[in-house]
C-alpha cells in the first residue's frame, strides 16, 4: 500500500456548488520528493471571497486555471504511477479534502483510484497519544503556507515521525 497525503484549497464549503481551486499531493516515503500540484478553473459562479482568499488567488486568476477533467485524469495517472499496491488517501482534514477529491474524481472521470475510503492524520496521532484532544501540528517541519503541496508535505512529515519515532505500525511502500 502507498499512502498519498493530500491537501486542497477551495472557494467554498462543498463541491458542486463551489469549486476546488487547487490541490497538492505527496507520496509518503522517506524522500517526500514525488508530488502533484493541480490548479482547477471554477465549476460554478458561486464563491465565498474569504474562502478563496486562503488560496492566495484572485477570482480572475482562477478563471485561467486548467480544466478540472484534465487535472483529475492527470492526478489519477500520477496516483497509479506512484503507488505500489492500493493507494491510500490521507489528509489532515479528510472530511473536507476527501469530499472534494472524491466528488471531482467521480463527477469528471467516473472513478476514484483511492476507492471508497480515506484516513485522517489527526485521528492516527490522537490514537497514538490516547488523547482525542492531542495537538500535532507543531510537529511539521515544512511551514503551513496554504500552498497545498507545502501543507501536504508538512503533514507527510508528521506521518513519517509517527512511524519512525512514535512506533506507528504502518507499511509505506
Amino acid at each position: 500500500m502507498s499512502y498519498i497525503m493530500v491537501d486542497i484549497e477551495s472557494d467554498g464549503p462543498i463541491p458542486g456548488d463551489y469549486s476546488m481551486i487547487c490541490f497538492g499531493a505527496v507520496l509518503v516515503d522517506e524522500k517526500l520528493d514525488k508530488t502533484f500540484y493541480g490548479k482547477l478553473k471554477p465549476i460554478s459562479d458561486k464563491f465565498i471571497p474569504e474562502s478563496l482568499a486562503i488560496s492566495g488567488f484572485s477570482r480572475e486568476e482562477t478563471k485561467s486555471f486548467n480544466d478540472p477533467k484534465e487535472i483529475m485524469i492527470a492526478f489519477k495517472d500520477w496516483v497509479i504511477e506512484n503507488s505500489k499496491g492500493r493507494p491510500i488517501f490521507i489528509s489532515d482534514n479528510n472530511g473536507f479534502d476527501w469530499m472534494f477529491i472524491c466528488w471531482y474524481f467521480h463527477h469528471f472521470i467516473g472513478e476514484n483510484p483511492f476507492g471508497w475510503t480515506s484516513r485522517r492524520l489527526s485521528d492516527l496521532y490522537c490514537g497514538i497519544e490516547k488523547d482525542t484532544f492531542a495537538k500535532w501540528k507543531h510537529l511539521r517541519k515544512t511551514s503551513h503556507t496554504h500552498n497545498p503541496v507545502d501543507d501536504a508535505r508538512g503533514n507527510a512529515e508528521v506521518l513519517l515521525l509517527m512511524k519512525n519515532e512514535l512506533e506507528l505500525k504502518i507499511s509505506l511502500k
